[in-house]
């Protein structure tokens, strides 16, 4: 579906929820380069103040399970909005889906409420390939087209997120654009998320703990570096293609184990890992078309593994070291 394109050379009023996190952090260091005035929203359960620290934003720490956001938000009168705030992990979707639901649906229906009676002109959503769940090897790289059958109770209340913006924009005009992030790593991340295997690995490595592989090592993810979201996130504020969902990888797929001998070559050391039983609503094997976003967006990833893990390592490095 097309829709009226935001003005390029025009500066925008933007909030970023779950702004002072991993990937929210990326994104407004990008968002101020272009420009635009950035206000934060963020309760710090898994993001940091010091991730934005000295950054010329606004900062309220709140939470979008409560109701107050909602006229909070619609005050201030963005002109658009990234919701990144959300439960992320499928394991804790799992153990608690009741959590998962409140932070996933409701914290999205009071963020989605204020922008429509703030008058708000487009919101861009982060869900996530989760909502595939396994998909044949015939049907890699997954497209947008492919039908949604998540395997976990996160990838399902992404799915329900994704349905709630189609209404809302149905009833209520409100524009938007889905992104369905692949595995995503960089600087700041934590150890939660779906890409938080390379964190984890990483600050392991760097103080000289082994590391362990849930299952045998083969299966795939595709790995994108978090400025390269950050990037594809800027397109979509902009794009006229809107009120459709686009996947945001590299299209490439990456076993486990290959990620690990990446890795040692990062950290300038060989690794050996060891193996444990999956985990439960794990997917096998996951990598994302990208070329809906080249075409519409005008997006492409532009930092190859390599240097990803060579700029995440040195991180880890230097933050280990303060």
């Amino acid at each position: 579906m097309m829709d009226t394109a935001i003005e390029e050379a025009i500066a925008m009023k933007i909030l970023v929820t779950g702004g002072a996190g991993f990937i929210g952090s990326h994104l407004v260091r990008l968002l101020l380069e272009q420009g635009h005035a950035v206000t934060v929203l963020d309760d710090l359960s898994t993001g940091a103040k010091a991730h934005i620290e000295g950054l010329p934003i606004g900062l309220w720490r709140a939470d979008i399970r409560e109701k107050a956001v909602t006229a909070r938000i619609a005050a201030a009168r963005f002109d658009a909005v990234v919701h990144l705030a959300a439960q992320t992990m499928v394991d804790a979707s799992l153990r608690d889906p009741h959590f998962d639901a409140e932070e996933n649906v409701i914290g999205l229906v009071n963020v989605l409420e204020g922008a429509r009676l703030g008058g708000t002109r487009r919101v861009v959503f982060a869900s996530t390939a989760a909502v595939y769940g396994d998909v044949s090897a015939r049907d890699l790289p997954v497209r947008e087209e492919q039908a949604l059958a998540p395997l976990s109770f996160y990838g399902m209340t992404k799915v329900a997120g994704e349905q709630y913006l189609a209404l809302y924009k149905k009833i209520f005009g409100l524009d938007y654009v889905v992104l369905r992030f692949a595995n995503v790593y960089g600087e700041r991340q934590g150890d939660r998320g779906e890409g938080g295997v390379i964190s984890i690995f990483a600050k392991r490595v760097a103080r000289g703990a082994g590391i362990t592989i849930f299952g045998d090592g083969g299966q795939t993810r595709d790995f994108i570096y978090a400025g390269d979201i950050a990037s594809g996130i800027a397109c979509a504020l902009r794009t006229k293609h809107a009120c459709r969902a686009y996947n945001l990888g590299t299209q490439t797929e990456l076993s486990l184990n290959e990620l690990v001998r990446v890795l040692g070559k990062a950290a300038g050391k060989a690794l050996a890992p060891a193996y444990a039983a999956p985990r439960e609503g794990d997917i096998y094997r996951s990598a994302l078309s990208n070329a809906a976003a080249r075409r519409n967006l005008g997006w492409t990833p532009k930092v190859t593994l390599e240097e990803g893990l060579r700029r995440t390592y040195a991180y880890v490095k230097e933050t280990a070291a303060q």
